[in-house]
């Protein structure tokens, strides 16, 4: 009995003593919800309008054929957008009906769409040949480039199961874009960490734990080596087509490797959609490279969130120091301006674009 009394005592002094703390103290903390904002002072000057108008190269407008274009233009004003390039045509059809409302709208010189390509069917022996017939179809009709996702090498299947990336069944329309005189696009994989352990080493703890269906592995797909070395050798083997490597091919943070895979592959750049978190963590590495790749890089956003473009205006263009990324589960850290100089920066928001996407209004843009 008396070890009945005890235990009681025991569990309602540990009652008492966590309600006072509760109440009179600190609240229960975790790494989920600890975001406090910084005491620290010094100069801030957020940018809402990019200093000179830019193309966004990555962006995503599924209902294109049916939206109001033009009240799309006039968040586009608002940011100094000059051109949208829509990667999400589908192709065929699709994209003649993408194409049609925005010549409806008068607005040809301000967006454009790109194709896409379907990897069902694979399996059918025609299957190469009719994707070539749509790709042909889509840039008589106004595509300007081909985006290809992440699904290649991830998703898609045949059956003999996974097909990789640099399947020789795709080699003709890698080529024939070369022909063309249109870019590739290409997202391959995800980040790195999707494939690691989800514990107290991931950086992308926080995403994994908000966002389960991101994590990847052995079982679910190939190993992200693999699928990164599968996107390389395509873009070795087709030296004459162009490819605009997504999300800077999953190495923003490491960047002295991309820069090692942009001297080995010229016909490679690469874009900065949803990875300027990484590069505002290391502004001097950052800035760097920038001024030795300017001629390969593009500004891209993916997502299109207007309240979102002034995060990358900001890094990309002011010095200002320990200011928050709009999404904690995306990075945790806080974010420094490259302050990068005016030529690199009109290279990085629209030449490299009008140099590598046929058929941009240069008239649009600055000297």
């Amino acid at each position: 009995m008396f070890r009945i009394y005890l235990l009681i005592f025991f569990v309602t002094a540990s009652f008492v003593a966590l309600h006072a703390q509760t109440a009179d103290g600190p609240t229960p903390m975790n790494f989920e919800i600890y975001d406090p904002p910084s005491t620290l002072v010094v100069p801030e000057n957020p940018v809402q309008r990019s200093k000179f108008p830019f193309i966004d190269v990555h962006s995503h407008h599924w209902n294109m054929a049916e939206q109001d274009l033009a009240f799309l233009a006039r968040q586009m004003d608002t940011l100094h957008m000059g051109i949208v390039v829509n990667l999400s045509g589908r192709g065929g059809a699709a994209l003649k009906a993408q194409t049609e409302n925005i010549t409806k709208h008068g607005l040809q010189s301000r967006m454009v769409v790109f194709s896409n390509i379907s990897f069902n069917g694979m399996d059918e022996p025609d299957w190469t040949e009719n994707a070539l017939k749509q790709l042909e179809f889509d840039v008589q009709n106004g595509a300007r480039g081909l985006k290809i996702y992440k699904n290649l090498g991830m998703d898609v299947k045949d059956k003999n199961g996974r097909v990789a990336v640099d399947d020789p069944r795709i080699d003709p329309i890698w080529a024939k874009c070369g022909e063309l005189g249109i870019p590739v696009l290409i997202h391959t994989a995800d980040p790195q960490p999707f494939w690691l352990p989800h514990d107290e080493n991931n950086e992308r703890w926080l995403e994994l734990k908000t966002h389960p269906r991101r994590k990847r592995s052995g079982d679910t797909t190939a190993p992200w080596e693999q699928i990164i070395a599968e996107q390389h050798s395509v873009f070795k083997k087709h030296p004459g087509t162009t490819f605009i490597n997504a999300h800077m091919g999953w190495y923003p943070n490491n960047l002295g490797h991309l820069g090692e895979l942009l001297d080995a592959m010229p016909n490679m750049n690469v874009e900065i959609g949803a990875v300027i978190a990484e590069l505002g963590r290391q502004p001097r590495m950052a800035r760097s490279f920038f001024e030795k790749y300017q001629d390969r890089i593009l500004f891209g956003k993916d997502s299109y969130q207007p309240a979102e473009y002034p995060t990358y205006f900001r890094v990309l263009e002011t010095a200002d120091e320990y200011f928050p990324y709009y999404k904690r589960y995306h990075a945790f850290w806080r974010m420094y301006g490259l302050g990068l100089p005016d030529e690199v920066l009109k290279k990085v928001y629209y030449k490299n674009a009008l140099r590598i996407i046929p058929g941009l209004d240069k008239s649009l843009f600055p000297e």
